[in-house]
């Protein structure tokens, strides 16, 4: 049973306080009216979640924070509206349906989805401009704000992008809770869950067998019970994205009849990126006053007063489930400086849930260019993560990943040992390196292993 917690409203918060506070990763339009206009028409558009949706999570975090269930988050590193092709949105789903599944079965817990999508258009960029056969052009922000093409049309943030991410978030969303309501997610057939890497994968075999023995269970469950059990007919499933253009998300934060606050009604759970969690800036100040439960990334240049600090601002009350801490260290540094955050937070009493993201701690670049991210480090980095929170007394209670339901070849290593020279092959990304299908089943499997 969740206590409820009733938090004090944040004090000399607005939706656009934000706006007073300094704004890092804020793309400059060039059409002050228009963008103005954009976000009139925005702020009049139905919301993509609903405020009881937005607290069932929270209350579900809760639970995990207590060690009841494990978060799986996962999707693209950057969403594009080219990809907002059924297809492409099922694979996505399914491949976060079997990780879930290998989970569930290896470490005897409830799973928490959410899917990093429906919203996930915009990323942060390490510098303003981008330099290519000495053409220097502003960066590609995401689909959100600019295209990627390198030409000086496609890079103008456009303020249209934000009228066509919300359509484009919003037929995602309705995809994903009408293939889940029809039965799609059915614990009893999760075999229409496959994808093609099921005929050939070296992990074909053990991934068949989970399969087979949580298909028993499930049966053995029901015959017990004497009727069918209808949570395993369908499954909770979440949104999230980085709360980053804040422009678009201040427009969508409202307010709803019989609650007290405001709700970002784009997503169920926001995030802050490292870049852009300076307390006193823009990013801090908006998130502190919405109802959402919502996660900080945490890196290795953090001091424990900057995260206790973050603890304090975003969740002064001390609210179960409000906030996730998602550490984002690199296979070589997790040991020297995850201790000493988690033992200042311990110390000092914040209630957070505790995720690893072993990803953008791990990015490096190949010989031809290309960003890459090795299996075995994010594998690293995972197994580290567990055994450092186990060791300081604490749990780690989900995972981040970058990944994709498609067959890409962006990341090194895994069950085919791709190497610098495959990548080549089917690499897609725009921005950052994805697990493909394969690699995120392995690494499911293998996180099943450590954690049980």
């Amino acid at each position: 049973m969740v206590v409820s917690v009733s938090p004090v409203l944040a004090p000399n918060w607005r939706p656009d306080s934000w706006q007073q506070k300094p704004a890092t990763q804020q793309p400059q339009y060039p059409d002050a009216e228009a963008l103005q206009e954009a976000l009139a028409q925005l702020a009049t558009l139905p919301p993509l979640v609903t405020s009881w949706e937005v607290n069932g999570l929270k209350q579900q975090i809760a639970r995990a924070q207590r060690g009841e269930f494990f978060v799986l988050q996962g999707g693209d590193c950057a969403e594009s509206f080219g990809d907002c092709r059924p297809q492409v949105i099922a694979n996505r789903l399914k491949v976060l349906l079997q990780m879930s599944l290998v989970l569930v079965h290896g470490m005897r817990k409830r799973v928490l989805r959410i899917g990093r999508f429906a919203g996930q258009y915009a990323k942060p960029r390490s510098a303003d401009t981008e330099t290519k056969n000495g053409v220097t052009l502003p960066s590609y922000r995401g689909d959100l704000v600019n295209a990627p093409a390198f030409t000086a049309e496609a890079r103008i943030p456009d303020p249209q992008r934000l009228l066509e991410g919300h359509m484009r978030s919003a037929m995602t969303i309705n995809f994903v809770r009408g293939l889940i309501d029809g039965g799609f997610a059915d614990l009893h057939h999760p075999e229409y869950w496959d994808l093609n890497w099921v005929q050939h994968s070296p992990l074909a075999a053990e991934y068949q067998q989970r399969v087979d023995a949580l298909g028993d269970s499930v049966r053995f469950m029901e015959t017990l019970a004497g009727r069918p059990i209808s949570d395993f007919s369908r499954v909770d499933f979440y949104t999230s994205h980085e709360a980053l253009l804040l422009w678009y998300e201040q427009a969508q934060t409202r307010q709803v009849p019989r609650s007290e606050g405001w709700y970002n009604l784009s997503t169920h759970f926001p995030w802050i990126g490292m870049r852009t969690a300076e307390i006193g800036g823009a990013h801090v100040e908006y998130c502190r006053g919405i109802r959402n439960p919502m996660g900080v990334k945490v890196s290795p240049s953090m001091s424990a007063d900057w995260v206790l600090e973050l603890c304090r601002v975003l969740n002064p009350d001390n609210e179960p489930g409000r906030l996730t801490l998602i550490h984002r260290m690199g296979a070589d540094k997790i040991g020297d400086h995850l201790p000493r955050l988690i033992e200042a937070v311990r110390a000092a009493g914040h209630t957070v849930l505790w995720m690893c993201d072993p990803m953008h701690g791990n990015t490096i670049s190949t010989p031809n260019g290309l960003k890459t991210r090795p299996f075995d480090k994010i594998m690293s980095e995972l197994e580290q993560s567990f055994a450092i929170h186990a060791a300081c007394g604490s749990h780690l209670g989900g995972v981040h990943l970058e990944l994709t339901g498609e067959d890409v070849t962006e990341c090194t290593g895994g069950a085919r040992n791709l190497s610098h020279h495959d990548l080549e092959r089917a690499y897609k990304s725009q921005v950052d390196p994805r697990l493909n299908y394969e690699q995120a089943l392995e690494l499911a499997m293998k996180i099943a292993r450590v954690a049980s």
